[in-house]
């Protein structure tokens, strides 16, 4: 593109659409006209970006009439089923980050450090992966490459942030001693829900599917053995996750700590002597993946277990989708 995009931002009035702003300001993203979208309910709104205030426009069929190259999309899984469509057939590349097109075999699923060439046979359509999933597989990438992964089991922490506004608040208030359920059928405050997303018939929930499934579908290996449980914790921002992996090669740890510190978008913090470990906290408003209790499983040849951290609102969303568009111009 020998020009500046013209981009929308479809959902701008979320807890993710909020974010593409701040992400695309802090990134600097270049841009020559920049629309923002939401549902009639918050048409009319405004949202500032870059010291200025823009009127939030309703989404319809006909919002891609005006010339627009980038969409990127987080306003639900149904918006992005009638819209996309839409979109791409007015020639606007969309990044959508609902998991409404995550597993169709046409549409890629990018995480730009681990599979930016897959961008390039996208059809108008590219799919930001779960936020669960993104963080993982920037840690999983450089080491599947050197050792070959067998086996990974995940077992993830995960902030209310991810349930949106509902979550947020349900813990606000669960803190202050009100129970509230908006979000979680159980409060949330004081407890660990080992719930995410609706329960399937083969007893997993479908955030667990996904991290499965989309394990395979971005490193690109379905004979990866992969199982999941992911669980809603009283934290705000960023998700943990604890990933138990076992290659098909046997590995020193001084060798995985190299690889995982050479590799763009991780930030080993791994020094348990002096309580170093990745923190949720300290990993809120960071774009990088934390990696730390870099340690051997004992328990299988060639195990290792380790701690991952980001900031799943912006690593785990709004960084990766703008990731995704700074390659599209590229």
């Amino acid at each position: 593109m020998n020009r500046k995009p013209n981009v929308a931002v479809v959902g701008a009035t979320g807890v993710v659409g909020s974010t593409f702003l701040k992400v695309l300001e802090d990134r600097d993203f270049p841009f020559e006209n920049i629309y923002m979208m939401a549902s009639a309910k918050s048409a009319g709104s405004t949202v500032t970006f870059k010291g200025k205030e823009y009127v939030v426009e309703e989404l319809t069929e006909h919002s891609f009439d005006k010339p627009i190259d980038i969409a990127l999309f987080s306003a639900g899984g149904s918006t992005s089923e009638k819209y996309a469509p839409i979109a791409a057939a007015h020639g606007v590349t969309v990044v959508d980050n609902s998991s409404q097109w995550r597993m169709d075999p046409e549409v890629p699923l990018v995480v730009p450090e681990v599979n930016p060439a897959d961008i390039q046979w996208n059809k108008g359509i590219i799919a930001n992966p779960n936020c669960s999933t993104i963080q993982a597989m920037v840690v999983l990438k450089p080491l599947h490459e050197k050792y070959k992964i067998k086996r990974v089991i995940y077992s993830t922490y995960q902030a209310v942030s991810g349930s949106g506004v509902k979550g947020i608040n349900d813990l606000k208030e669960g803190l202050k001693g009100n129970d509230l359920c908006q979000a979680y059928p159980h409060p949330i405050a004081g407890n660990c829900l080992p719930h995410i997303d609706s329960f399937l018939d083969n007893g997993y929930t479908k955030e667990e599917m996904k991290m499965i499934n989309e394990t395979h579908k971005i490193l690109g290996d379905d004979t990866i053995k992969v199982t999941a449980t992911t669980v809603r914790v009283p934290v705000f921002d960023s998700h943990s996750e604890s990933i138990n992996i076992e290659f098909e090669t046997p590995f020193e740890l001084e060798d995985v700590r190299k690889a995982l510190a050479d590799f763009p978008g991780i930030v080993v913090v791994d020094d348990p002597k002096n309580n170093v470990y990745p923190l949720a906290r300290e990993a809120a408003g960071k774009d990088e993946v934390f990696v730390g209790r870099i340690r051997r499983d004992f328990s299988v040849e060639n195990g290792i277990n380790l701690w991952v951290v980001a900031d799943n609102i912006r690593k785990g969303a709004a960084t990766n989708a703008v990731q995704i568009a700074e390659l599209l111009i590229k």
